[in-house]
């Protein structure tokens, strides 16, 4: 809007001398509207490292716990998994939205076989389900069975290879090495 000058007073489109210019309506516009668009490349710039910084924080965790998440999941597939858990927790804790309630899943499915182990006071790297340990009452057993069978459903499976592909997918990286 360079050259523009001000509208003369009584004349809002016209400028010194009479000469038409931009109006102070139209000039108001025009500049509501640049003013708008950097508004809105602000908000989407603003918006856009709003979006990426979960995913940013999510990779980072993710590169962080992979040695630890492999190093427990070579103790096998229950009590990997177990150890493994507050590996989960801390990937829970930074995951996007769109793959929380999967965490919260797969997070859930492993702390209830913990709590029943725990209740029954079986050390989990023993247990053993055709030679359950000395003492174990058929409640304990049912109730280990009940948290050992929901880990391995099918929607919990489903959860862990969503997690793991989100890992993959977002972040370029396995959870584990």
């Amino acid at each position: 809007m360079s050259g523009t000058t001000p509208p003369a007073p009584g004349r809002p489109d016209h400028g010194p001398g009479g000469s038409p210019t931009i109006g102070w309506t139209r000039w108001a516009v025009a500049a509501g509207v640049a003013l708008g668009a950097v508004g809105i490349g602000v908000g989407v710039q603003a918006s856009s490292t709003a979006d990426s910084q979960p995913f940013e924080r999510y990779c980072e965790t993710v590169a962080e716990q992979r040695a630890v998440v492999g190093a427990a999941l070579e103790a096998g597939p229950t009590t990997g998994l177990i150890r493994a858990l507050p590996s989960f927790e801390r990937l829970a804790d930074e995951a996007p939205r769109d793959i929380a309630d999967e965490w919260t899943q797969v997070n859930g499915a492993i702390q209830r076989l913990v709590d029943a182990l725990d209740d029954a006071g079986v050390d989990p790297a023993s247990y053993r389900r055709e030679a359950p340990p000395a003492g174990l009452t058929a409640d304990e057993r049912a109730s280990i069975d009940a948290a050992a069978t929901a880990l391995g459903a099918a929607s919990t499976v489903a959860a862990m290879g969503a997690v793991e592909q989100q890992a993959r997918d977002v972040c370029g990286s396995p959870l584990s090495l």
